[in-house]
């Protein structure tokens, strides 16, 4: 095997699943924008949770929310529900692991927040059920998603959007899913503080 053209052929599956989905995501990631700064003009925050690779995303998330991407910008409210170990583990122990973000939700979520919930399977439960425990607590959800949706497309509500990478890579949905946040962020910050 050739390594530099094994890396040539991965990057180029890369960008070719990023066009690919771009005619796909390219308006829902725009509502969802819109969506996140209504929500943060109204005083609500946004709680992001994933599994994996896509906990690394919603931590990603959340830090450039609090922090800042390229532009200097007061810190907006965000908070990552994968980053606190004890209390994850608490949850785990005590409940179920398929609890662990739906635990902190029904805490720390008010109606008028928004959950990010990222999946690369729509299947995974504990991502499923933080959606429900967003919903119960008058939330609205984006869902960053992949595959074919899986049983997460089925749990949205009216007001939600889903952002579906239609890809079976886990890598390639991955990758595609940080290049969404990244624009999300850039776009809420041009909503926020002009060109």
């Amino acid at each position: 095997m050739n390594l530099i053209e094994h890396i040539n052929e991965t990057f180029h599956q890369s960008v070719q699943m990023q066009m690919e989905s771009l005619p796909v995501v390219a308006e829902p990631v725009a509502r969802s924008a819109e969506l996140i700064v209504r929500r943060l003009l109204e005083g609500g925050k946004i709680l992001t949770c994933g599994n994996g690779g896509s906990a690394g995303n919603a931590q990603h998330f959340s830090s450039i929310m609090l922090n800042r991407l390229d532009r200097e910008r007061p810190g907006l409210p965000a908070i990552a529900l994968t980053t606190d170990s004890s209390t994850l583990t608490a949850i785990a122990n005590d409940y179920d692991y398929d609890e662990i973000f739906a635990k902190q939700i029904r805490t720390l979520g008010h109606p008028g927040d928004l959950l990010l919930a990222i999946t690369t399977s729509g299947n995974s439960e504990n991502v499923n059920a933080a959606i429900a425990a967003a919903h119960e607590r008058k939330m609205l959800v984006i869902a960053l998603n992949g595959r074919d949706g899986g049983r997460l497309s089925g749990l949205l509500q009216e007001g939600d959007e889903e952002i579906c990478i239609p890809a079976e890579s886990t890598a390639r949905v991955l990758e595609t899913h940080l290049l969404i946040i990244h624009c999300l962020c850039d776009l809420i910050d041009k909503q926020l503080l002009g060109n």
